[in-house]
Formats: C-alpha cells, structure tokens, sequence
C-alpha cells in the first residue's frame, strides 16, 4: 500500500477526524487503531557487530514465563528453537525496563507444551539496551506461498494496525485487503477506557510522557550519552570541538588545512543505532559552507559509504546526513570533501542524533508507576497498565497525525482537509516527530531580507524611571521606553516601509538603541536591554510596583493573593489603543522567529487564544480570578435559603472586570435583581462576560503576532511552547547556566569558577533571572555566557564584578570567600543597571 496514494490520504483523514472525537469525548477508539494480529512468527537475528560467540550455534533456547513483570515473573518452561524454525506467538506487546516482551495465549502455549495450563505466557524478544540476539518476525517462506496459491501472487494479509486503517478507510477499486485474524483480548485492552478517565487525562498523559522523554529530543545536542569520543581533522583549541556539542548553533568548529581534507569522527558507544545524524550548517559562513558530504561507517579498518549529500547552498538549520541504520556501527566518519565557491576550510555548527536505544526505552510501563505522577494527580489513581497501553495508543494516533500533518498544514498552495479538527488536540503536537521541521520550513519560507539601514534610537532612560515610578505624572506614557520606542519606529517619511520583522533568524539585532547619558556603543546588549525595558514596563516583576502602561492589568488572584498564577497580567479591558496591542504581537512573533525574548507574564488562557486554541471556565479562568470561580461553583449548587441569606436583594446582572469596572450582563442589568431561579442565566452570562472581557485587545495582538508568523506555525505551536519561544525558559537552573557557560583563562579547579557556581546555587531562581540579564541582558535562557578574570588577576578583591551585554561577558574578580562571591554577585544583579562597561560617557 503507497501511503501517498489520494486514496489513502482521504482515508487516513476520515480515520484521524473520527479518533480525535473518540479522544475529546472519551469513547472507545476505533478498533483500527487498536488493531493487534492473533499470530506473528518469529525467528532469531543476531547482530554481528555486537559480539560474534553464538554464531556458529544451530539451536537457542527461550524461556517463557508466565508474567511479563520482573518482580513477579515466574518460569513455565523452554522451547527448543532449532536454526531457520520459528516461534508463534500473539502481536501483544509489553515493554519494561527489562526489554520488550510478546505474549502467548493458551492455545501457542498447549502447542509448545501440553502438560503446562497457564492461559496465557510471555517471551523476552530483546534486551534493552543491550542489543545482540533478538526475536524479530517474519514471514515464512511457506506460508507465504500457500497464501500466493490460494489467494493470488500479489496476496498478504494486513497485519500492522497502520494497513488495517488503509484497508478500512479508503476507497478500494475490487475487494478491500484481507485483514489477518486479530487478538481480540488485546484490541479490548486497549480500546477501553475507564468511566473516570477524561480528555484531560490524556492531556495529562502527553505531557507527563512530554516531561519524561519527548526533552530528549528537544536536547539532541548532547551526544555525550551515545558516543565514547570524537575525533577531528582539527583539534586545537581554536578549532573548538566542544561547538559541535554544545547545543548552540551560534557557536561552531572550524577545521583548517588541505581542501577536502576535512572530518569528523564519531566513536559510538556499544549497543547503538543511530536513527538519524544531523549537522547544522549555515549558509552565511560564505565559502566556509560545506558543499558535499559523504558519511562512512563500520570497523576502522572497514569503513564503507553509507551516504552522499549535496548540500542546499542557502539551508540555515539542521541537515539529516544519515538514517535508519539497521546495524551498530562503531565508527561513523563525516567527511567533507567539498565547499561552496571552492572554499579551503569548513566551518560546521553541530552534530545531533537520534538513536534506536532512545526510541525503544521511550515507552515502557516502569515509568508509569505512582512515584513518579505526583505532579499529575489525574494520572496517579489509575493502573500502570492502562496508563501504558493508553500511551502506545496515544502514540499511533501520533504516528499516523505525522504522516498526514503536512497535507493538514496550510502551509503551501494546494492542501487538503481542515487544520480545524487538529486544535481540539493542540497539546499532542508536543509529541509530533515531524512538527518541528515544519514549522522551520513555514518560518523560512515566510522570510524577507533585513532592512538595508539599521534603524537608530535614542532612548532617554532617566525619565522613563521617572515614568515608572509615579506613572500619574505623565498620563499620556510618552515618556516611558515604549512609547519613545514606538514613535521613534515609524517610518519617518511617507517612502519608507514600516518594519516587517519576518527577518531570518540569524538577523539578532533588530535596532541600534543609544541611551541618553549612559556610555554604550550598542552592539546587541543596548538592543537586548531596550526589550527587557518594554517587558518590565508592560508586566512589571514586582507585585509592589506600579503598572506604568495602560495595556495590561493586574489579575484578581494577584490582588487578592489566591489561586494560582499571581503574577501574571491581562490586557486591559478598556484600552482601546488596538495599534499599540497590535505592535506588541509583532515585537512577540520577532521573538519566535529570532533569539531574542520578549518576557510578558501572561496566563494561559491569553496565550491559548494567542494560538488558536480554545477556552474553558473551570480550566482556564481561574488562573485569572479563582474566587470568582469557586463562588460561581457554590452559586450553582446553592439551595434557596443558603442564597436568599447570602445575597437577598443585593445580586444584581452586573459583573466586575478585571480593570475594576462594572458592566451590565443585560439590559438595566444593575438595576435587575437576580432570584435564585435565574441563578444559572447570572452564572452563564458572568462566565460570557469575563471570558470575552479582552477578546478585541487579544485579537489585535494576533493579528500583529500573524503579520510576522504565518498561520501554519500557530497552528502546529501548542500554548506553551508558543509562551516558550516568545518568552523564554522561565526556570533557570545551575545546569542549564553550566552548559551555557564558557570560561576564558580560567581552570574548572580555579577556586573563582567554584564560587561562581556555589554561589548561583544559593540563588533563588529570580536571583539568577537578575543575574542573566546583568550579565547578558535578557533575563531568560536560553543566553550564553562568557567569564573572564577581571582587570585584578590573582590578586584578592572586594571590588564588583562587571560586565558586557553586548558580548554576554562576566569579568569576574577574585573574592576571599564563596559567601563573599555571592553577596557581590547578587548585589551587581540587582543595582547595576545602565550599562557602562562598553564604553565610557566621554568617548561618545
């Protein structure tokens, strides 16, 4: 079965539309999905790069136990299995952290051996994540020619869950495919569902498995779990190895010497098989891009040519030089033998890889076990089991989403189908394999080319501060940054185009920013910081500060200091600058398209209708006001005397929103008593009320935020990612700054680089916020860093560290004592803010 072929296509949409009402309304999903064949043959394959011991052996052993469970497993008995025979057993599968496992009803277990009355046993088909000898299934030659005889040459049966939903769906010229015999036990265990579970469980569900696995994915940078070493044709400390594993793409390893003469070589640790090898090039390093690659594999003295690739001389990003190797290989060879414009030395920015150990241990059902749900108490209550085959479920529905989303995708011309039905499911993309070079893709082929000028501002901070601290003063807000940002933005003459800021991600300084009275040359750290001053102006950190712009407002929980969520805002009711809220989605989707962040602390619920996804009451609003919520819940479910007593005459069809004005539910609302019969009209209409009271501020800011992303990306970005991307990682952890830090004359066993990190331990996670942005001006990962000694050297100090936005440098001196280094360290994060180390106020 072709599955490009139309027929197929539609199919597979009809079957996606009817799972997805199968998940959103909790019913028994389609029998396909769950699709499981009664008999599978199996025979043994052994992988001789492993170890070659048993090769020569003409028999093997299996044990079959009468539970999978490596607590309670229970030998039942052997089966003798001679060379080329083959073991029978059901397609039910069971994964744990012992290996993947088949099953045998009563009937394959009787035929192995008749004295043994278990109804039901298992059979260990591989080892996890040792490799070498497995059980793989096969067809056997005999079976297949009594099917040809009976059936036809072209005859055989569908026995994977993915030709089922081809079979069944589609339209067929003839008769549809056969379809093998199915497990009907094992397609039950999988199709029910409990009466408890809810569509909020699988959400659940997908971000727990998200949380657990699908980083690994995200952090592919790191190779250090799968390869023993990395060798390269240069190796010197200016050729910096260490960038092709760092995970930044800024970064890069340059190799020098003869043309075409140009490698890197992988030492992959035992046991595993790469799925995918990318490199990241960069199409701007000019004649430095390579141009050819060729990737060989195998024993060092036996390498053989795996792949050869001609590299698209414009690609900026990943490129997948190998994939779907069957085998180990313990040696891959990258080679570059040619570049562009006939350029004598490379320069590559990283190397990823996917491998077969990382896939197999995703899912099994070790990692459902009560300990481990704590930060999911839907989940907790429920059987390991369910949860399991719940997941797998889950992740051939996933399977099957991927090899439709590009069709789904209005991402070019001719599409077919509705991406409508997908944002039901908006939180399964998380787990899409295929997503993210989608997304890539749609980002690239939106680009436009940077502006020819640079555009220059000139920001007075001094009465901006003076803005922020008595906003009453100056109502208008045209002195805060934001407004002297926005006025000096628009085009000056009639001629000039309003910035796009659809510009490639690599374009990371959109303006020159000159701060009046403070001593800068801006080379990126004026521009970061001019961001951090419009997010600090729009949602100030400090519950105890004032609001020094009109466009976002406190929340309720915030003010009454309940619920969750205390330190988010949302747009203001009754502002109707809809250009400015409109500004503030491109300066949002400039973030999502380059490195920079733009930090707004909004609820979900703003950033769920940011992405086209849709809102709910008892989910979503009470991360705006939660007492409203749970008084709206008591009203529902009060008896008469209970709301006579509380509310008398009082109530009336007016409600308060989060600006602090009244508004009327209904015509002379205010002077309308609500009686306890018309309670649920009053509840329905506040809830109305409340959940559109920013709808036209939140539309202004989409219409701004699809002016720079294009609509495919919003649809294929759950709500927080799109947060992610704009806003950045919120937690900042001494992990994630250890493997953003670089350090320059300085040892690890330097007793400076010791203080640094003890003292970051003892920061909290705003101390370290403070300290991101002194150091590199943003105040969210991701943010590189380097550390230098300071002008001091050896010598002792008591003087405070400085810095350089613009380079993301920390000059750091040599203090007596780590408490010493921290009390420094912190005091600079929160009073050193104009900047004044990249140049001094009389060289200007």
């Amino acid at each position: 079965m072709n599955p490009e072929n139309p027929h197929y296509i539609l199919g597979r949409i009809r079957f996606l539309i009817e799972c997805i009402d199968c998940f959103r309304n909790s019913k028994p999903l389609p029998e396909a999905l769950c699709y499981v064949p009664r008999e599978v043959l199996y025979k043994f394959w052994k992988d001789s790069t492993i170890s070659s011991t048993s090769l020569g052996r003409s028999q093997y052993f299996v044990t079959v136990w009468q539970l999978a469970s490596q607590s309670q497993r229970k030998k039942l008995f052997d089966i003798e299995l001679k060379r080329g025979t083959c073991i029978k057993a059901t397609g039910e599968e069971y994964c744990n952290s012992h290996g993947l496992w088949v099953k045998l009803d009563q009937e394959q277990i009787q035929e192995y051996n008749s004295s043994c009355q278990s109804k039901e046993g298992w059979i260990l088909l591989c080892k996890q994540p040792e490799g070498g000898e497995r059980l793989v299934p096969v067809e056997t030659p005999e079976r297949l020619q009594k099917q040809q005889q009976l059936f036809g040459y072209d005859y055989r049966p569908c026995t994977r869950w993915e030709q089922v939903v081809d079979a069944q769906y589609s339209l067929h010229l003839g008769a549809k495919p056969k379809v093998a015999a199915r497990d009907d036990a094992a397609v039950h265990k999988l199709r029910s569902v409990p009466p408890t579970w809810t569509f909020e469980c699988d959400e659940d569900l997908v971000h727990y498995f998200y949380d657990r696995i699908g980083k690994e994915d995200e952090n592919l940078g790191s190779v250090k779990h799968l390869v023993d070493s990395i060798d390269a044709s240069s190796f010197s400390d200016e050729a910096n190895v260490w960038c092709l594993t760092d995970g930044d793409n800024d970064t890069f390893w340059e190799s020098e010497g003869s043309q075409g003469h140009h490698w890197i070589r992988l030492h992959m640790k035992k046991g595993i098989i790469i799925k995918k090898l990318f490199v990241s090039v960069d199409a701007t390093d000019d004649n430095y891009m390579p141009k050819k690659i060729q990737v060989y594999g195998g024993e060092r003295d036996n390498l053989k040519k795996l792949n050869d690739i001609a590299v698209d001389e414009t690609l900026v990003g990943d490129l997948c030089v190998l994939e779907d190797m069957m085998v180990h290989l313990p040696l891959i060879e990258v080679r570059i033998p040619e570049c562009v414009d006939g350029g004598i030395d490379v320069r590559l920015h990283g190397l990823k890889i996917r491998s077969s150990r990382e896939r197999d241990l995703g899912l099994n059902i070790d990692m459902f076990q009560s300990a481990n749900l704590v930060r999911y108490p839907r989940l907790e209550g429920h059987d390991p089991d369910m949860l399991y085959r719940r997941a797998v479920v889950i992740h051939r529905f996933l399977k099957l989403l991927d090899s439709l989303i590009h069709h789904l995708v209005p991402a070019w011309d001719h599409t077919v189908g509705s991406f409508g039905h997908l944002k039901h499911i908006k939180p399964f993309l998380l787990l899409s394999k295929r997503r993210t070079a989608l997304i890539a893709q749609c980002l690239k082929d939106s680009e436009t080319n940077k502006p020819n000028n640079m555009p220059k501002l000139y920001i007075n901070r001094r009465v901006a501060m003076e803005h922020r601290n008595n906003p009453s003063l100056d109502p208008s807000c045209k002195n805060a940054v934001f407004s002297q940002m926005f006025e000096g933005l628009k085009p000056s003459d009639k001629c000039d185009k309003p910035l796009d800021y659809r510009w490639p991600a690599r374009y990371d300084q959109w303006w020159e920013c000159k701060f009046i009275s403070e001593g800068i040359i801006d080379q990126g750290g004026g521009f970061r910081d001019s961001l951090s001053d419009i997010s600090e102006e729009l949602c100030p950190s400090s519950g105890d500060s004032l609001v020094p712009l009109p466009f976002f407002v406190r929340t309720s929980n915030q003010g009454n200091r309940t619920g969750e969520a205390r330190d988010v805002y949302v747009p203001n009711p009754s502002c109707k600058e809809f250009g400015k809220y409109e500004w503030i989605g491109q300066l949002m989707g400039a973030a999502l398209r380059g490195r920079e962040l733009l930090v707004l602390a909004l609820p979900g619920i703003v950033w769920k209708q940011l992405a086209g996804e849709e809102v709910k009451w008892s989910k979503d609003f009470p991360a705006v006001d939660s007492v409203l919520v749970k008084l709206l819940e008591a009203m529902e479910t009060m008896d008469k005397e209970t709301f006579e007593y509380k509310f008398g005459n009082e109530l009336t069809y007016t409600t308060v929103l989060s600006d602090q004005s009244v508004v009327d539910l209904k015509p002379d609302g205010s002077n309308t008593v609500v009686q306890y019969e018309n309670r649920m009209e009053l509840i329905q209409l506040v809830q109305k009320a409340r959940l559109e009271e920013n709808k036209d501020q939140i539309q202004s800011m989409r219409v701004g935020l699809l002016k720079v992303v294009p609509q495919a990306v919003l649809d294929l970005l759950p709500w927080q990612e799109l947060e992610k991307k704009v806003c950045g990682d919120p937690e900042i952890t001494v992990e994630a700054l250890k493997r953003l830090t670089r350090f320059d004359d300085l040892e690890q066993s330097d007793t400076r680089v010791k203080y640094l990190w003890e003292a970051l331990t003892n920061f909290t996670n705003e101390d370290r916020s403070r300290f991101l942005r002194f150091v590199t001006g943003r105040s969210r990962l991701p943010a590189p860093i380097f550390v230098y000694p300071d002008k001091s050297g050896s010598e002792k100090t008591d003087a405070l560290p400085e810095s350089s936005t613009c380079s993301g440098a920390l000059f750091l001196p040599n203090y007596s004592s780590a408490k010493q280094c921290e009390e420094k360290l912190r005091y600079a994060a929160y009073n050193c803010v104009a900047i004044d180390t990249d140049m001094v106020p009389w060289e200007e």
